[in-house]
């Protein structure tokens, strides 16, 4: 596997540390943040690959703002994104602002790095047809 850049936004501490844990032992370059103002920051500072996004969060800007700032500051960036609470707007809302997909938590870590790996291939291919116009 090549090495590529995720980030995993969730305000469940010890999911995102373990999840970006095992990313790393991957040899992937992961890095984890607890919310959408951090996320937000740090998306200023370093581009990513891949984003794995938690939907819910409590407090500040919740995962569809979160979305929608990720989309203007690193519009290449595929976000992927993960709640424990199922609600068919909110995966809607977030696959019509460009979400590359949506996944219910709890999700087996093989599954996710299948869907992670799907997106940084995507961001590649895309990323060659826009180089190619």
């Amino acid at each position: 596997m090549s090495t590529f850049s995720v980030l995993v936004i969730d305000d469940e501490l010890d999911f995102m540390e373990t999840l970006v844990n095992r990313l790393q032992r991957r040899k992937l370059d992961a890095v984890g943040v607890p919310n959408g103002e951090q996320a937000i920051a740090l998306l200023k500072q370093r581009s990513f690959d891949v984003i794995l996004l938690d939907i819910k969060m409590p407090g500040g800007m919740d995962g569809i703002e979160t979305l929608r700032e990720i989309r203007r500051l690193q519009p290449l960036a595929e976000v992927i994104l993960l709640t424990g609470h199922a609600s068919v707007e909110t995966s809607l809302e977030g696959m019509q602002l460009g979400a590359y997909d949506y996944l219910l938590k709890p999700v087996k870590f093989e599954e996710l790095l299948v869907k992670i790996t799907a997106a940084f291939e995507k961001k590649t291919l895309d990323a060659g047809k826009s180089t190619d116009t």
